[in-house]
């Protein structure tokens, strides 16, 4: 088995084409077509079904993609720590971002990767915090920023900052919210994330210990969104503390109580790949741009 089988494989199936697959990889369509031949016959195993609008993966072919992808990925970071050993930092990574730009530092991040690393490629994607950590942990992201508990093993994180979050009202509701009690709290409409996020286990922690719940979810995924549903009187939700009180200000919302619920921002990656070369490059840069120092009890197996 060959590597440049199993990137022939994997080509094909994200693009569901072999002429497609042929212009990704810049090798001609029959090359492509003889090595998933070669490599179904050495598994001994059909990889796709050939249609008539292109190929499509049976199912061992979608059992084997991961495993594919992961083979491939090993072999990059194989090849990205010999380069490191000459001095380089290349390669591609793929970072989680959550929340907004600028609360993560996501800018300044990048643009100081990209001064330090030139031949290192980041590449960005926005991600609910479940999700992003599953991908994390199954390999599917090398790193992402997360909010919440580290509760996988294997993953590690490089802890960033603290972040509060309270209770937010519409402004037009701060008569009904101001005198109300728990139970009246959770009869009103409340606005939450997708139950993977770490927004989710925060609003469950908020009334498990009351031992209610919410009983009107309106669903959003991205805290902009949430902040302009409590603002348009939708209902509820929880705020990161420091657009709360921006918000109250500006007369947009008003805050209930003074509570508080308090969650850690990471940098999260696999255990496994910590002295990677372009994981550490991303901590280093990281360090930096959150001036957190050397100081290794910030990470490695912290829990928040």
């Amino acid at each position: 088995m060959e590597l440049y089988q199993l990137r022939s494989f994997v080509a094909v199936a994200e693009a569901g084409h072999l002429t497609r697959a042929s212009e990704k990889l810049h090798v001609s369509q029959p090359a492509v077509s003889a090595q998933i031949k070669a490599l179904e016959e050495e598994l001994d195993l059909t990889l796709f079904e050939r249609t008539s609008s292109g190929m499509v993966l049976t199912s061992a072919g979608e059992r084997l993609l991961t495993d594919a992808g992961r083979v491939l990925a090993a072999a990059q970071a194989l090849r990205n720590v010999a380069k490191a050993l000459k001095g380089e930092v290349t390669g591609k990574v793929r970072v989680g971002t959550t929340s907004d730009p600028g609360f993560i530092r996501v800018g300044e991040f990048l643009h100081t990767t990209v001064s330090r690393h030139p031949l290192l490629q980041v590449e960005l994607h926005q991600e609910v915090t479940g999700a992003a950590f599953a991908k994390v942990r199954d390999g599917e992201l090398d790193a992402s920023f997360y909010y919440g508990e580290i509760e996988h093993p294997g993953v590690v994180g490089l802890r960033l900052r603290g972040s509060t979050y309270r209770v937010a009202a519409p402004a037009a509701w701060k008569r009904r919210v101001l005198d109300a009690d728990w139970s009246e709290i959770a009869t009103q409409p409340w606005v939450i994330t997708p139950s993977i996020s770490t927004h989710h286990k925060l609003v469950h922690a908020l009334f498990d210990k009351h031992g209610i719940y919410p009983t009107r979810v309106v669903e959003a995924d991205q805290e902009s969104v949430i902040a302009n549903l409590v603002i348009s009187g939708v209902g509820l939700s929880l705020i990161r503390e420091d657009l709360a009180l921006e918000k109250e200000t500006a007369g947009q919302i008003c805050l209930w109580r003074d509570v508080r619920l308090e969650t850690t921002l990471w940098f999260i990656y696999l255990q496994a790949r910590q002295d990677d070369p372009a994981i550490c490059a991303l901590l280093s840069v990281l360090r930096d741009t959150w001036n957190l120092g050397e100081e290794p009890a910030a990470e490695a197996g912290q829990r928040a």
